[in-house]
């Protein structure tokens, strides 16, 4: 059975014959105009969530230079190094994403996707007025929090929005408008780190630039309807078909896609799964591998992105040029998934993922063994640019194997496991730049790949053009 036919089995009883007309008719949109507004939208308010993580890594040479925290300590569990900032930031990460995933099932993408982003921006805030590393750890969790619900309810709002023949284009653009914010935040890093403006410290700006830019959710919410599918699943009918009308209207006179054909008759199911439903058949074996899966990715993509300056530190770089590197690799964060827009429809997710699990390995082996400036940044730009295309696949991979009354509790669940990997990665990092250097780093990187490619290519589902709870 595809991922795809268990989650049409999952389905409200209530209401799963209009929710799945309203599947069939999402399927059968064309591309319009306002389909892709609505991506675009929601993708940037994702960048302040993108910018919020992403200056971990780039704000680290600043903690250091303050006092705040070391590079590195002597305990493995040191709470007064950088790794413990990581780890703080991620441990934030798997509370929003584990146990607060059921939110945006509960109360809606839309209301989750505008208050999430509102409450990690004011723990930002608060965190950059911090003059201790405990307050500094403490308010950086409970930002955290907030990013965590918010990857995963714009994931589920943008899966639920967009029809599967286009999909994988969907996402390749939300990644790329969402990782725009990268290039931004390292420049700023770059220009503000090494100094203190009006005497207060280059990185606390850099954190508070984020927070002030984020007040703009509340203008782009009311731009954003709520997902058709989520109202269909919660009784609210007329909502749904409201807004459906409105999808298909600014299509035109664009001719419709032919609606899929499906055999099967939607069975009938409780109206609430639970977390104790979600390791029990027909899910157990979906959450098991993504589970698998995200715990290995995570090594991968923020072993290398939350470390590169440090890392280039410790290559013998100067503070200000490993900032100036690290701006140069960040611009592969948005561009990166543009170009994979190119075939991100025509292959299966699963093959994407792998391919690029190839290529981080290929890179990051040249990453380390290379220390002319050219070379280093050209390794760093494509080992992002492999890092960005597994991203944007498995984010859309996650999502569409769900169905919808559990998507984001189900995606927040195994989504989780990338977090926990990715705190104790802060520490485990640090400790192998300690002992093995930069290469003992990817070398690490190297092995989580593997499992990767083994997991996904043996056990992934395959879900190319097929639709959502049907």
């Amino acid at each position: 059975m595809s991922a795809i036919e268990i989650g049409a089995a999952s389905d409200v009883a209530a209401t799963s014959g209009g929710a799945d007309e309203i599947s069939r008719r999402l399927e059968s949109l064309p591309a319009s105009s306002y389909v892709w507004r609505l991506v675009i939208l929601l993708s940037l308010g994702g960048c302040f969530e993108i910018y919020d993580l992403f200056f971990t890594g780039y704000i680290a040479p600043g903690l250091n230079r303050s006092g705040l925290l070391t590079t590195t300590t002597q305990a493995f569990f040191g709470f007064s190094g950088i790794g413990a900032f990581v780890a703080a930031t991620f441990a934030g990460l798997f509370v929003g994403t584990f146990f607060l995933g059921f939110l945006a099932d509960r109360f809606g993408r839309r209301a989750i996707f505008t208050f999430a982003l509102l409450g990690y921006s004011a723990a930002s805030v608060i965190m950059a007025c911090q003059t201790s590393s405990e307050g500094l750890l403490l308010w950086r969790f409970i930002a955290g929090i907030g990013i965590g619900v918010e990857i995963i309810t714009i994931d589920a709002y943008i899966t639920e929005l967009v029809p599967s023949w286009m999909r994988g284009r969907a996402f390749a653009v939300n990644q790329c408008v969402m990782f725009i914010a990268v290039p931004l935040v390292a420049f700023l890093s770059w220009w503000l780190v090494p100094l203190q403006p009006y005497g207060v410290d280059g990185w606390r700006w850099v954190v508070l630039i984020g927070a002030a830019g984020s007040m703009v959710i509340w203008v782009l919410r009311l731009y954003v309807p709520e997902s058709p599918l989520w109202l269909a699943r919660h009784g609210r009918t007329d909502e749904a078909l409201k807004i459906l009308a409105r999808l298909e209207a600014a299509a035109g006179p664009a001719a419709a896609r032919p609606k899929p054909v499906t055999n099967k008759t939607p069975a009938r199911a409780p109206a609430a799964v639970g977390f104790a439903e979600l390791f029990r058949p027909p899910y157990l074996s979906l959450v098991v591998l993504f589970m698998v899966f995200n715990f290995c990715q995570a090594f991968g993509f923020y072993g290398f992105a939350n470390w590169v300056p440090t890392l280039l530190v410790e290559k013998g770089i100067t503070v200000t040029k490993s900032l100036q590197y690290s701006f140069i690799v960040a611009f592969a964060y948005p561009i990166a998934p543009l170009l994979a827009a190119s075939f991100a429809d025509r292959l299966e997710r699963k093959w994407i993922i792998c391919g690029a699990c190839v290529a981080i390995i290929a890179f990051g082996a040249a990453f380390s063994q290379f220390t002319a400036p050219a070379l280093l940044i050209l390794s760093g730009v494509l080992l992002t640019a492999a890092n960005m295309t597994m991203s944007y696949a498995y984010h859309a991979y996650q999502t569409e194997v769900f169905p919808t009354a559990i998507r984001a509790r189900a995606s927040g669940l195994v989504y989780s496991m990338s977090r926990v990997s990715a705190m104790f990665s802060g520490f485990i990092v640090a400790y192998m730049l300690r002992v093995g250097g930069v290469n003992g780093v990817f070398g690490l990187i190297t092995s989580a790949m593997i499992l990767v490619i083994i997991a996904i290519a043996t056990f992934g589902p395959n879900v190319r053009g097929k639709p959502l709870d049907a």
